[in-house]
């Protein structure tokens, strides 16, 4: 069980006592500090769930400690503290963003129910923003065939672990969504999930991007930085395109696996580091370690559970069920009428071979969607894959293009011609 973190900054050290002491007995995990510059040093390298912040500070108030909590990243509940409140401060702290108000000499009891109340706020307002990211995910598990049932009793059994996962799957097939529900489905549901997509970064700002930086540690750092692996203490980091990842950060990550923790760039200062990985590739890594290009050990720290998304065109039998619901999906999203499908249409899409596997689907039922009129959706509609700039302007297949805008060309005039075709 992940243990709440809670930091508690007064300036009598008897009070920090007592409440370290009756929160601990509570189970939760205690950090102290007696000023207002020490509250937002050690906000800026660990992750707070709550914290319990006197008014009255030497040199910077809890007033002003509180405003500059919510200008940063992280969205710690903040309960005030005061021996001399009043209604005006209290407003004050409430409309800045405080949760509540309590009033010296302390009881123990109300403090206690005020910190319960306080996370589980603080909880219902995330298992919202995860509520709407699973719903998201479970679109790219929609399916009867053999292979989804299977990955979908593989997460199952996975998500209660902090085994290392890797996902293997083409592009669109959903890797991410599987990483997401993995951790939706966990002990860690209720922290946060991270990624970090090593194809997307450039090598040169990887390791700020993942470790973070001290203020002065490079030209452009000109403060304070978390890193991912940072963000997601207490969570999932999800690594995608792991295949991409550098040798030299790989040692790096070998290391924090074993070690869990790590120093951002610039300190000798290190952080603990309790975070599920949970990485991902496009590309067959095995190969890649026999090339040198990838660490033989990173590898077998994270595929002790390898999970494989199969390609759309390998479950073919699922495409009407994923058709079936998004045209509903979309239909909401867009206060349409929802439309049918075909035979001739649906035959078209269950013979294409979809190279962007969910994601191209997806594309393509929201498109027919927005622009189709018509009740059911027809072959003659699917003239709208391929878009009016090519067809009308650059018809045909210009060699004199760039590869890749080639390439996207003839996808959309193939993928036209073969659903034309049934």
């Amino acid at each position: 069980m992940i243990k709440d973190k809670i930091l508690i900054i007064d300036d009598e050290r008897g009070i920090r006592s007592s409440l370290k002491g009756i929160l601990e007995d509570e189970g939760y995990s205690i950090k102290t500090a007696n000023t207002g510059e020490d509250c937002l040093k050690l906000i800026e390298w660990q992750n707070f769930d709550l914290i319990l912040l006197d008014i009255w500070l030497p040199e910077m108030d809890g007033i002003e400690v509180l405003k500059k909590i919510k200008t940063m990243d992280e969205n710690p509940q903040v309960v005030m503290i005061s021996g001399h409140g009043t209604v005006e401060t209290a407003v004050k702290a409430t409309k800045l963003g405080a949760y509540d108000f309590l009033e010296k000499p302390l009881s123990l009891e109300k403090v206690v129910l005020t910190v319960k109340n306080a996370l589980r706020q603080k909880r219902l307002e995330e298992e919202n923003i995860q509520l709407r990211q699973k719903i998201k995910v479970k679109h790219h598990l929609i399916g009867k065939s053999s292979s989804i049932k299977k990955l979908r009793d593989e997460i199952k059994k996975t998500a209660p672990t902090n085994g290392g996962v890797l996902i293997y799957g083409e592009s669109g097939t959903g890797k991410e969504l599987v990483a997401r529900l993995i951790h939706q489905e966990s002990q860690r549901k209720n922290k946060r999930f991270v990624q970090i997509n090593f194809a997307a970064i450039p090598e040169d700002l990887i390791e700020g991007e993942l470790f973070g930086h001290v203020k002065g540690a490079h030209a452009n750092a000109n403060k304070d930085k978390k890193g991912k692996l940072q963000l997601a203490d207490g969570g999932t980091l999800f690594f995608d395109e792991i295949s991409d990842m550098s040798l030299k950060t790989q040692a790096k990550v070998v290391r924090i696996i074993k070690e869990q923790k790590f120093e951002p760039i610039g300190s000798n200062k290190s952080i603990t580091a309790d975070t599920r990985l949970i990485a991902a590739t496009s590309k067959n890594i095995r190969k890649l370690i026999a090339k040198g290009k990838f660490r033989e050990d990173l590898f077998l720290k994270l595929n002790v559970i390898p999970m494989v998304i199969p390609p759309l065109r390998e479950r073919k039998e699922d495409i009407p069920l994923l058709i079936e619901y998004f045209l509903k999906y979309f239909s909401i999203e867009y206060s349409k009428k929802k439309k049918s499908m075909s035979k001739k249409a649906m035959t078209a899409f269950l013979n294409y071979s979809w190279p962007s596997n969910v994601s191209e689907l997806i594309n393509v039922i929201e498109r027919f969607v927005i622009m189709v009129q018509d009740e059911e959706i027809k072959a003659s509609h699917l003239s709208l894959l391929v878009e009016p700039r090519e067809s009308q302007h650059a018809p045909g297949f210009n060699k004199n293009r760039p590869l890749k805008q080639a390439t996207k060309q003839f996808e959309k005039e193939y993928i036209h011609q073969a659903l034309m075709r049934h």
